[in-house]
């Protein structure tokens, strides 16, 4: 039995089997709840705003393109003083995603399926399995790795104060001492 990551707090499962020409519009707007679960997450203080804006669109021809943007307001600690740090993220959104039996999806690049990518272009695609794709998780996805992981308040540093200038004439002195020696 595969086991079943977690669904996410925007979750959004998008029917693949019949997209529209154009590709299939979707719109996440998180209410309360799934902020503050997306906070939680994430090892934020707050989400204040989430939405995500995506196109779900056929790709050659079993595959499936995913395009658009996610936008949120989060307050992270500071990792020096943990104040809140306020921040916005506005991040594009743009994957590749073909059935688990398609014959590139499963060679993938080393049995020899050979597929042509843009390198400004997005990654190499991932598989999904049955007719629907969980595009809130997707764009769930590319809000986590947008986050700051070291936010810092303005002006806030590392400095410990006068305490590393003793270390450091502790630790130039030693290596004097060696260099001296040789």
């Amino acid at each position: 039995m595969k086991h079943a990551d977690p669904p996410s707090p925007v979750s959004f499962f998008a029917n693949v089997a019949r997209l529209p020409q154009k590709g299939l519009p979707v719109v996440i707007e998180a209410d309360a709840a799934q902020r503050a679960a997306l906070a939680e997450e994430h090892g934020l203080l707050s989400v204040e705003a989430y939405r995500a804006e995506l196109l779900v669109a056929s790709w050659k021809r079993n595959g499936v393109k995913v395009s658009g943007r996610v936008e949120a307001d989060i307050t992270q600690a500071c990792i020096v003083t943990l104040d809140p740090v306020e921040a916005h993220i506005d991040e594009p959104v743009e994957a590749l995603l073909l059935p688990e039996d398609s014959k590139l999806g499963r060679q993938g690049f080393e049995g020899g399926g050979e597929i042509l990518l843009d390198a400004d272009g997005p990654d190499s695609p991932e598989t999904f399995s049955g007719d629907t794709i969980d595009v809130g998780a997707l764009a769930e996805q590319f809000f986590g790795l947008a986050i700051n992981p070291y936010p810092r308040k303005s002006g806030a540093s590392l400095d410990a104060g006068g305490e590393t200038e003793a270390v450091e004439n502790e630790f130039q002195q030693k290596l004097r001492s060696l260099l001296g020696k040789s």
